[in-house]
């Protein structure tokens, strides 16, 4: 036996509770719930965002706690096809293989890691600690492992290791790069034609994130009171338009809790200015909009004269018999069970969805094509 003293033990690290981190948590919930429950994240988020708001109150969860809160859920799903592939580099099992909350963690600290300007060692440290919080101590370490193998490359460095070869297979090269699934580039791809610059344009430009844009409804509220809030803008086209470039939580907006502006594309804003604008024969009493179910385009407050096709309490159906492009400017239409003649009809046939799909990705990300089939054909 050896005559020398034995070193004493370095005590123990008393054990340390993880950070809770209310946006990181509040982003994690939307993931799970559009895993779980097939939740679209444009409907999920907003309330998780009040919740958060008034639990949490104003001075430790604001605005800018908003805006990462939403660009974390609504990037790590536009790019979940890319972060999947990454991913499955750095485990050693297949990814059906990895607890969905896990994986559901990684991606959001690939995101992080790949996808914003958040410094390495925050990303990793943030999420694992987040890992902690949501999964446990023991997956946790897991986590840190695989978001340390992320860490060392960057999102081009990467798709240059998983995304296969464009010779090889062209759509799967674009699914990869571009996170699209392969029957979205292929549908796009067949539609577009032409070679791979128009296609790869295309799905860049689906994935840019898009802003939201708020009209102050005539009469009720004016631009420069919309101007007023963190990093609002004025819109390009309409003189109604403020865009909020950060993105964050609209209901927050006192003149949008208030019904005094709201959420609407300029697109929309221009529809309804043009309507407001259009020369009207005979008696100017009731106009009827039956753009869309929700009223979206000409939403209340735009005109005295506009009589909305979505009244409280009554949801639209469908038209009976075709509304005919050209016809009589009295025609009469029903929903539900109520009936009344209108002088001048606002209709818009079944669109292509394609907005809807930009601001909602998981609508265009699902398994199948079928999914995202028109109700009815024009």
């Amino acid at each position: 036996m050896s005559d020398q003293p034995r070193r004493p033990r370095r005590p123990a690290k008393p054990y340390r509770r993880p950070k809770k981190d209310p946006v990181r948590i509040l982003a994690f919930e939307a993931l799970r719930a559009v895993d779980e429950r097939d939740a679209y994240a444009n409907l999920v988020l907003p309330p998780l965002l009040r919740k958060a708001r008034e639990s949490e109150g104003p001075e430790k969860f604001d605005a800018r706690d908003a805006a990462l809160a939403t660009e974390l859920v609504y990037g790590t799903l536009r790019r979940q096809g890319t972060y999947d592939a990454v991913i499955a580099a750095c485990v050693d099992r297949p990814l059906r293989e990895v607890d969905p909350p896990v994986l559901d963690v990684l991606s959001l600290g690939a995101h992080q890691l790949l996808g914003t300007r958040i410094p390495t060692h925050a990303a990793v440290s943030a999420t694992v600690e987040l890992a902690r919080v949501v999964l446990g101590d023991g997956r946790a370490k897991f986590v840190n492992a695989v978001l340390r193998k992320i860490a060392q490359d960057d999102l081009d460095g990467w798709l240059e290791r998983v995304a296969p070869p464009y010779d090889e297979d062209p759509e799967d090269h674009l699914a990869v790069v571009h996170s699209h699934p392969r029957w979205v580039v292929s549908a796009l791809w067949d539609s577009l034609g032409g070679g791979r610059a128009g296609v790869e344009e295309l799905l860049r430009a689906d994935n840019e994130r898009p802003e939201v844009t708020l009209v102050a409804r005539p009469g009720r509220a004016v631009p420069d009171e919309l101007l007023a809030e963190e990093a609002a803008v004025p819109g390009r086209w309409s003189p109604y338009a403020v865009r909020l470039t950060e993105g964050g939580e609209p209901g927050a907006v006192p003149a949008v809790a208030e019904g005094r502006a709201g959420v609407q594309d300029e697109g929309s804003q221009l529809v309804a200015l043009a309507l407001a604008a259009a020369p009207v024969e005979g008696p100017d009493r009731r106009w009827l909009d039956a753009c869309a179910p929700s009223s979206s385009r000409t939403g209340p407050g735009w005109s005295p004269r506009r009589w909305p096709g979505t009244p409280a309490r009554t949801r639209w159906s469908r038209p009976t018999g075709r509304v005919r492009r050209g016809g009589p400017a009295a025609s009469t239409v029903s929903w539900s069970t109520y009936r009344a003649p209108v002088w001048a009809p606002c209709a818009a046939g079944p669109r292509h969805g394609g907005g809807v799909a930009r601001r909602t990705w998981t609508a265009s990300r699902r398994s199948s094509a079928g999914c995202c089939a028109p109700p009815w054909s024009p």
